[in-house]
């Protein structure tokens, strides 16, 4: 028996795929080389936009092709979807998204949430020299245009001593470079504040005139840094979390990132209310001019939407002044896509034109472009 992963979507599906593929091969199934070399096939999904869900359907139905061949020369072939479309028919109580993800691929003998694949056996790296650790899962922020609450569930810590085992075991392993992944890395541990050592305290960020949560990611990132890696990264951050620790960390640590992926989403600021991201586009610009003078060379990345319900003309354009305003090493801009149970597809009309969307991407990428050619 052998086995075949396709994984859409981000780096924490790529991790995910890992541990997948792990819980075979311990079984004694090994990985084959395409879906028609093996006899179970696994689609880990991505829901983040619109797309990528055309493309699993229409996948699944090149499969169901294979799968027949196989049937007819009576060899077993399995077809399982797991993922973040998965993730949300499990959290879906009522069991109508499980019922339409059947209805559309009726072909898929399985839909496996990714919940059954646990930590008991190490990922199947195959890269040894940079490894992605998951360092939490899920997302508490309930921005309104996001799916991943929905599809991953709320934020879930993983043991502070298991992350650091893990990475200490791909140090002794000759791995040079770490990435620690989460929907929001740098709130990680404020699920299990009672349960960390009295001498390691919390990290609050003032935001808004309060504290906004407690959270242990600068600890955790040192002590990974301090391991001795060539490179230790993360992703993604929320600009409303990034706390004064946590620059200061990064600053006193050289082999810590100095490239940060920080999404802004908008550069309006009834933009940003709307879509319940609890920062203003000047506060953005003054955490990046904070970054610049405590973290030499340090550089930003960032995830744009373009087109999200009610965007003006003058909204947008208050994102490309933003855009010109931050030097950005990258960004990555999206059209906006409305995406089930999310507060913005519920309560909110998608009234921008896709030509007008597609245009003001355009106008985004093209600005974009110039800016690092020129």
């Amino acid at each position: 028996m052998k086995y075949f992963i396709k994984t859409f979507g981000c780096q924490q599906n790529v991790a995910d795929s890992e541990r997948i593929a792990s819980s075979y091969e311990t079984r004694g199934i090994k990985q084959a080389t395409s879906f028609e070399d093996t006899n179970i096939a696994i689609i880990n999904t991505c829901m983040i936009r619109h797309a990528p869900e055309n493309r699993i359907r229409g996948l699944t139905q090149k499969l169901k092709k294979i799968k027949d061949q196989k049937v007819l020369q009576k060899e077993p072939y399995k077809i399982i979807v797991t993922g973040c479309m998965t993730g949300m028919a499990h959290r879906d109580k009522t069991g109508t998204y499980l019922q339409k993800l059947h209805k559309q691929m009726p072909e898929v003998d399985e839909f496996m949430p990714i919940e059954e694949v646990g930590f008991d056996h190490p990922p199947l790296r195959g890269d040894l020299k940079h490894a992605w650790v998951p360092i939490s899962n899920g997302c508490n922020n309930f921005c309104t245009f996001c799916v991943v609450p929905y599809t991953r569930g709320k934020e879930i810590s993983r043991p502070y001593e298991d992350i650091l085992k893990e990475c200490i075991a791909l140090r002794e392993k000759g791995c040079r470079m770490v990435t620690l992944l989460g929907q929001n890395v740098n709130s990680y541990g404020s699920d299990f504040i009672q349960k960390m050592q009295p001498s390691t305290k919390p990290v609050y960020v003032k935001h808004l005139g309060r504290m906004r949560i407690p959270t242990f990611f600068p600890h955790l990132l040192e002590k990974i840094a301090r391991m001795g890696f060539e490179l230790v990264d993360f992703m993604s951050s929320n600009p409303w979390d990034f706390s004064d620790e946590l620059i200061d960390v990064i600053a006193q640590n050289k082999n810590i990132t100095r490239t940060i992926h920080l999404p802004v989403q908008s550069g309006d600021d009834d933009v940003l209310k709307r879509m319940n991201r609890w920062y203003t586009a000047d506060q953005y610009i003054a955490l990046i001019s904070k970054l610049k003078r405590q973290i030499s060379n340090v550089s930003v990345t960032t995830d744009i939407i373009v087109g999200f319900c009610k965007e003006t003309d003058e909204e947008f354009n208050n994102t490309v002044k933003l855009v010109k305003s931050v030097d950005f090493k990258k960004a990555y801009v999206a059209i906006y896509s409305k995406r089930p149970f999310t507060v913005a597809t519920k309560t909110m009309k998608d009234d921008v034109p896709y030509a007008v969307k597609k245009k003001r991407w355009e106008l985004l990428e093209d600005l974009i472009f110039r800016s690092k050619h020129t």
